[in-house]
């Protein structure tokens, strides 16, 4: 069970001291818009690469943006250990994941919502992480959709018929109300912003994420 707090709701001036707050995370979730994929703007290479020289924790770059297949094997050239690319953006998704992973990262495809999992099953074995979202992309704060959780569930049954070792992701409106439902589900990697940031300390509720998701599942 890994958390992965998302910077999108930390104090964007001050990112080299936020991510500090947060030593006993896996991962640091960097969320990247381009106000076309998305309707909202974010951060960039240039902010990646800067903050790669603050933290010791590994980068999780969440690419909403349009024309991954340009700018995702970049992201994993400045360093972080995994890039999430959208289905319903990429143009060539087996090729980006394995350009992805010749850069020595990670490679995850992501699904909005109303995305079904089955019609890319096939690409399983190309990918190191799936990528659920339980909220539309675009911002932080926004409230849980249970209606993904049979999406969790369809996505980690695949999942068990390859045989693949495939982390499965979900991100948005989790929290300790909504966590254990998605390890329940079959989710094994989490992503938290206003749950982690919006918290007096930011480092315990990760690791009472942690612990309610491994309570979940147990």
């Amino acid at each position: 069970m890994q958390i992965t707090p998302s910077i999108l709701n930390a104090d964007l001036a001050n990112l080299g001291a936020e991510v500090r707050r947060i030593p006993g995370a896996d991962w640091v979730h960097v969320d990247v818009m381009d106000n076309h994929f998305v309707p909202n703007l974010t951060l960039g290479l240039p902010v990646v690469e800067s903050l790669r020289q603050h933290t010791g924790l590994p980068l999780d770059a969440h690419l909403m943006i349009e024309d991954p297949d340009r700018w995702a094997p970049q992201y994993a050239e400045a360093g972080c250990g995994s890039v999430t690319f959208h289905i319903e953006a990429a143009a060539a998704p087996v090729r980006l994941a394995r350009e992805i992973r010749a850069q020595g990262a990670r490679a995850s495809m992501a699904l909005k919502p109303a995305t079904p999992i089955e019609p890319y099953e096939d690409l399983l074995p190309e990918l190191d992480m799936v990528l659920v979202m339980t909220v539309e992309p675009g911002f932080g704060g926004q409230k849980f959709l249970d209606l993904c959780l049979p999406k969790i569930r369809r996505a980690r049954a695949l999942m068990d018929k390859y045989g693949v070792e495939t982390w499965l992701q979900v991100d948005g409106g989790v929290s300790l109300e909504t966590i254990e439902r998605c390890a329940e589900a079959g989710a094994d990697v989490f992503v938290a912003g206003s749950a982690v940031y919006r918290a007096d300390d930011p480092d315990a509720m990760v690791a009472e994420l942690r612990a309610a998701a491994e309570a979940a599942r147990a």
